[in-house]
């Protein structure tokens, strides 16, 4: 038999890092989250080896291990590694043998949570294969603690929870990490206007988010005004997102988008740089009203808010950098998971 799951990435519309620790934790985050129709998939077979075979079939990396208790991690494919020993040590996984492969619809690095998003499918397949009862927040929360606790990576925690719950959600992190999750109820007609507006662009290029989170992290552990006013200035943001949104005032979101964009900018260094720079302004003088940089910044994907029909000049000027714009549709679901 066969075990699968597949997750939803997520574009995140306001405001970013304030998900991260220890921020979230002294003042509180929030922020609001949409998900989208690429996904993150993994597939778990029992095998009569007493071997543990695992692939990522999108980057073309497999590694052959003996059955043992605790899979050593070394930077190679470890995020199934860090579910696979965390299920072990709990006595939750049969001693068989077992293959398990993974592929993601976006590059590492990207910016629409691509490494979360994989660990839920991950911990969603081997779930599904031993009847794990996780519900949502359990199953959200478990993904955290490993990617964040266990291996130790960089990171907030809106990731986790957006491929878990999806559609669109405002988030807020508190300390102890408590995380509530609001679904919001916007009007179908709101939905398919911001969805027609909101352009998404991959820059070609990708960065490690942990460095710039770290500094991130540093900044607040360090009393910086400046990066700790940005995140105040970010939440505040995420609220203002949600109003527009369910008020349908989608001509505000272009405005509300650049305001994040520039605060943001103010939490670490990193976050922008030249290239990503000429890139938001080809776009703003293209016709976009508002943009920002998804995920910790530095590179991968951006996304802008085009009003009217502006998303084709966008489009056009944008294309002409070298980019590519990425075809998408939001999602209602969250991670789905199956045997077959």
């Amino acid at each position: 038999m066969v075990f699968r799951s597949k997750a939803p990435l997520r574009i995140g519309l306001a405001g970013g890092g304030t998900d991260v620790s220890p921020y979230s934790d002294l003042y509180g985050g929030a922020i609001l989250n949409v998900t989208i129709s690429l996904y993150a998939r993994a597939t778990l077979q029992w095998i009569d080896e007493p071997v543990i075979h695992i692939e990522a079939l999108d980057r073309n990396e497999s590694e052959r291990l003996p059955l043992q208790e605790a899979l050593p991690i070394n930077g190679k494919l470890d995020l199934v590694k860090g579910v696979y020993n965390r299920l072990k040590r709990e006595g939750k996984l049969p001693n068989t043998g077992m293959r398990i492969s993974t592929e993601v619809d976006a590059p590492a690095g990207s910016g629409l949570g691509t490494s979360s998003t994989l660990m839920v499918a991950i911990l969603g397949a081997f779930a599904e294969a031993c009847k794990l009862p996780l519900g949502e927040y359990d199953l959200a929360h478990l993904a955290y603690e490993i990617e964040r606790k266990d291996l130790g990576l960089a990171g907030g925690k809106q990731d986790q929870y957006a491929a878990t719950f999806g559609g669109v959600n405002f988030m807020e992190f508190y300390g102890d990490d408590k995380v509530i999750v609001n679904p919001l109820r916007v009007k179908s007609e709101y939905l398919d206007e911001l969805e027609n507006n909101l352009l998404l662009y991959y820059s070609s290029t990708s960065r490690e988010s942990a460095r710039i989170i770290e500094v991130q992290q540093k900044n607040v552990l360090d009393k910086n005004a400046r990066s700790i006013e940005a995140m105040h200035q970010l939440k505040e943001q995420a609220q203002q997102m949600k109003e527009a949104l369910l008020r349908g005032r989608l001509d505000a979101i272009g405005e509300i988008l650049d305001y994040g964009f520039q605060q943001k900018k103010k939490m670490a260094e990193g976050i922008s740089n030249p290239w990503l720079e000429e890139i938001y302004e080809a776009a703003r003088k293209a016709g976009a009203s508002g943009g920002k940089i998804s995920g910790a910044g530095g590179g991968g994907f951006m996304i802008f808010y085009c009003p009217g029909n502006a998303r084709h000049q966008v489009a056009e000027a944008l294309t002409q950098l070298g980019g590519t714009v990425k075809p998408y549709q939001f999602t209602d679901s969250g991670i789905r998971s199956w045997s077959a």
